[in-house]
């Protein structure tokens, strides 16, 4: 059993999201490139150095679930039982994501985001990290005998197919549709 939080480690998850709120809120109110990483920290009240100790650069404040995301993504594959089927765990993972990323309260994130070309790069390269932590951790599975490259596939799939949901019409049968040529495919290898 994981004993709750101390009290530095709730203190440092305040203040990351203080800035990530900030910065969003700046963000949304201004457009992403007039708002500078000093005007960030001045309005969340910290020093700059505070700032990139929590944030590797401007572009991560704007994703600032990325992690989260990511670990529940190994979660889904990792935490797995031995005997349980690997394709609908990942589906209910990205499942929630999706839910979570098409919220109405999500919109103007992702308006703001596709109008900057510095974050569409940034979620790219994240979506291309995601992919390659997850085919490690599919790899790693017990029992699973696939090569790298149909790991590396699988988890492309399952990524891009996050991506491609998110931004349809319907998120669901968008999903319906993915995830079965996403279970055809992992059956396949």
């Amino acid at each position: 059993m994981t004993s709750p939080p101390g009290r530095r480690e709730r203190k440092k998850a305040a203040t990351r999201q203080k800035i990530a709120d900030t910065a969003l809120r700046l963000f949304l109110e201004r457009g992403y490139d007039p708002v500078g990483i000093r005007e960030v920290a001045a309005e969340a009240d910290v020093a700059v150095t505070t700032l990139f100790s929590h944030f590797a650069s401007k572009e991560a404040l704007v994703f600032e679930r990325d992690d989260d995301f990511e670990r529940r993504l190994r979660s889904a594959v990792t935490d797995l039982a031995p005997d349980s089927p690997l394709i609908p765990a990942l589906r209910r993972e990205v499942e929630a994501l999706v839910r979570h990323c098409t919220s109405e309260d999500a919109a103007p994130v992702w308006r703001l985001i596709a109008a900057t070309p510095a974050l569409r790069e940034y979620e790219e390269s994240m979506r291309l990290r995601h992919a390659e932590s997850l085919a490690v951790a599919i790899a790693a599975g017990p029992g699973r005998t696939r090569t790298a490259t149909a790991c590396r596939t699988i988890a492309r799939f399952v990524i891009d197919g996050y991506s491609l949901a998110r931004e349809a019409a319907d998120p669901q049968a968008a999903l319906d549709e993915i995830f079965r040529m996403v279970e055809a495919a992992w059956e396949t290898a």
